[in-house]
């Protein structure tokens, strides 16, 4: 008989005023891209992480899309980035004809292990992509010193990294996706603030500015008409409809009013599995996440990390009989079926050993405590057994 799950592993949080602001834009006639809660969450955005010119996108995709056209990718350029993400991060740069070369993750998280790097930046090397994984920082001064030596751009992938920040060997806080040339955010409803689906690309490098607004636009100068820059608007630069309705910014604009509180909680469900899970770590049964020094905790996801694939896959069964769904994150991209015979062949240990051994816990705004209790349980008496 199938056990039905009554602990979901994500569960969209509304503030209630989603549906108010949704209201407002379609009242105001302007339900396309652009209207006054897309500016409103451009304002936010630039305000508070001090970003410094950001353009609302249908996705993280497209974001890293728009980058990647940006760029000025081609075929034969070369784009350094972690083996272990989603498939995102990798498709932007592969549709402009780009060769990927994959980085193994760190031994102790699962980003991208900055010090290999140097030795496979080569004169075809474009650029770097790292990716924050659970909204954990990468060593960017490492990353940017070599995108400076080298004369290369640096992609912040950003995707789980809202309100994550990266404090620097200058002891400055900075706010990740503000550190690169470009960053890209995702607001899917399995991130801290959503919108169902959407993104947003941030341009730190102002000579990306005016051409990223014109790729947004269909590669059009519309966005300049509409300023009234120009009395006519044409067809000025290839590029996509890459921008959201109106509608989806002001769902977004009622999430990030309640940025603060959101994030309060999901720190508190992520402190609490964490010193739950202590005992277990401290007799080396199970791994928990650990956090460089440099990086704060945005507490996107909560993962632990078992000693084998076939722990893993006992685990999540235990978890899916008591009605709990856990999940296993990203099969390695070097070894994907699309992407396997075109990499270069090295080994990615550590890759390859998250693929097998990493596991998502439960982790949403409402999940109660005693929910959260009873998949601790069920977690230490299967370790316990």
């Amino acid at each position: 008989m199938e056990v039905k799950l009554t602990i979901p592993f994500n569960k969209p949080y509304l503030t209630g005023k989603e549906t108010h602001y949704i209201y407002q834009a379609v009242q105001s006639g302007k339900i396309s891209g652009d209207g006054m809660f897309t500016k409103k969450c451009h304002a936010f955005f630039e305000e508070r992480f001090g970003f410094q010119k950001c353009l609302l996108t249908t996705s993280c995709t497209d974001a890293l899309e728009m980058a990647a056209i940006l760029l000025n990718i081609e075929p034969g350029d070369e784009v350094i980035l972690p083996s272990y993400t989603f498939v995102s991060t990798a498709n932007a740069f592969v549709l402009r004809g780009a060769n990927l070369v994959f980085v193994d993750s760190e031994k102790d998280n699962p980003n991208m292990d900055v010090a290999s790097i140097a030795a496979l930046i080569t004169a075809k090397t474009k650029a770097i992509v790292p990716v924050h994984y659970a909204g954990m920082a990468c060593d960017m001064d490492a990353i940017m010193e070599l995108a400076n030596k080298h004369q290369i751009y640096v992609v912040e992938d950003a995707a789980q990294a809202i309100d994550a920040y990266y404090t620097g060997k200058d002891g400055i806080q900075k706010p990740l996706g503000s550190i690169g040339h470009l960053a890209a955010f995702s607001f899917h409803e399995t991130k801290n603030i959503m919108s169902g689906e959407g993104g947003m690309l941030v341009i730190n490098d102002p000579q990306f500015a005016n051409r990223a607004e014109v790729i947004r636009e269909k590669g059009t100068n519309r966005s300049a008409f509409f300023r009234g820059e120009i009395d006519k608007y044409g067809w000025v630069d290839m590029g996509s409809s890459f921008l959201p309705s109106d509608i989806l910014a002001a769902f977004l604009f009622a999430q990030l009013e309640s940025l603060t509180d959101i994030q309060t909680k999901r720190k508190e469900i992520w402190d609490a599995y964490y010193a739950a899970f202590a005992p277990l770590a401290a007799s080396n049964k199970l791994t928990l996440p650990q956090m460089p020094s440099y990086a704060s905790n945005n507490a996107h996801m909560y993962y632990v990390v078992c000693a084998s694939l076939e722990e893993r896959t006992a685990l999540i069964l235990a978890l899916k009989e008591a009605g709990i769904m856990a999940v296993f994150h990203y099969l390695s991209l070097h070894k994907s079926p699309f992407y396997t015979n075109k990499h270069d062949g090295r080994n990615l240990p550590y890759t390859d050993s998250f693929s097998d051994c990493l596991l998502r816990l439960p982790m949403y705004y409402e999940l109660n405590a005693a929910d959260q209790t009873r998949i601790i349980e069920v977690i230490l008496k299967f370790y316990m057994a």
